[in-house]
């Protein structure tokens, strides 16, 4: 590869590391080309994107994006998971065909700029989507406010009762 397209393909994997949210480092050794084809199919619908680069064009990027640790994990082949959008959208899907597909391994990844072990992509693919969390999220927002609407219909609602109670007394006495 002549370095005129070496430097863009650095320059080009600068640019993902500094735009996506997470990328994800695999072993994809072992797979056949359909199963590296399903992977990427599941992964693109997800808004992943998967690249292989070279171990030295992805140091150099890594470098110039002040990513600092990635070396360790860059030995033998690599394929690097961009995810823009989730951040668990990658390592879910990986870690999940990883336990599909025993030939492939989860090496490590970058979180938000930051190195992360395998250890933690695996607890990064445990976490729920995005949209589970934001279901969560307005629960937990609803909940004091469903709580003070029940507190503050109480008294209307023992009067109502209180009523009620008094209208059956005396329909029965009539």
């Amino acid at each position: 590869m002549a370095r005129p397209e070496k430097e863009a393909q650095v320059a080009e994997v600068y640019k993902k590391f500094t735009e996506s949210q997470a990328v994800v480092l695999t072993d994809f050794r072992g797979l056949t080309v359909q199963e590296v084809t399903e992977l990427r199919k599941q992964l693109r619908e997800a808004g992943v994107e998967m690249r292989v680069v070279k171990n030295t064009l992805t140091r150099l990027a890594a470098q110039k994006a002040e990513i600092e640790g990635l070396d360790v994990y860059l030995e033998g082949p690599t394929a690097l998971a961009f995810g823009y959008e989730d951040p668990v959208a990658p390592a879910k899907i990986l870690a999940e065909f990883a336990k599909k597909h025993k030939k492939m391994e989860l090496k490590g990844g970058i979180l938000e700029g930051k190195v992360i072990d395998e250890e933690t992509v695996k607890a990064l693919a445990d976490l729920p989507t995005k949209e589970v969390l934001l279901g969560q999220l307005a629960g937990v927002l609803q909940a004091p406010i469903r709580n003070l609407v029940n507190v503050l219909s109480a008294p209307m609602r023992k009067t109502v009762y209180a009523l009620e109670a008094i209208r059956k007394k005396q329909a029965g006495e009539a």
